[in-house]
């Protein structure tokens, strides 16, 4: 489910909630529940300094339902009605980003879609030595994202 939460930047959910049904149908997790909220550049600025401790507005911040702990050799266990976590998205930054690199604000959307999911399934590029970027940069390739 995709929602809308900010007026700043105008953005089609239809195309996006059809692009998440398709990352979660990959990564075999189809049924399973996630939120995305497009929200204002302010919000997400006080979402990442009270849970990152981090200032100032960023893209996408993620908020798993369940801790996940992943090892290259672990296989994913999704229950079909689970619900994986919530996702954090400004349409604002995002569209800064894609401006940056050289992508369309649709692109840069889909990419933090798939990132956002990744940390819910318990990836985190951060902890395990590149894990997580092989397997999104595969998936991007598969889904035809730059």
């Amino acid at each position: 489910m995709i929602l809308t939460r900010q007026r700043d930047v105008r953005v089609a959910r239809q195309p996006l909630e059809s692009f998440l049904r398709r990352v979660k149908s990959e990564l075999g997790c189809g049924a399973a529940g996630v939120t995305v909220c497009l929200v204002s550049d302010a919000e997400i600025a006080r979402m990442n300094v009270k849970f990152r401790k981090k200032k100032g507005p960023t893209d996408v911040l993620s908020f798993p339902a369940i801790t996940r702990r992943r090892s290259a050799s672990s296989r994913l266990r999704v229950k079909g009605d689970e619900f994986l976590g919530d996702i954090a998205i400004s349409p604002a930054t995002a569209r800064r980003y894609a401006k940056k690199n050289g992508r369309t604000l649709a692109s840069e959307l889909r990419v933090l879609i798939l990132h956002g999911v990744l940390h819910l399934l318990g990836y985190d590029h951060e902890t395990d030595q590149g894990e997580m970027d092989r397997v999104e940069a595969k998936l991007r390739k598969r889904f035809g994202l730059a």
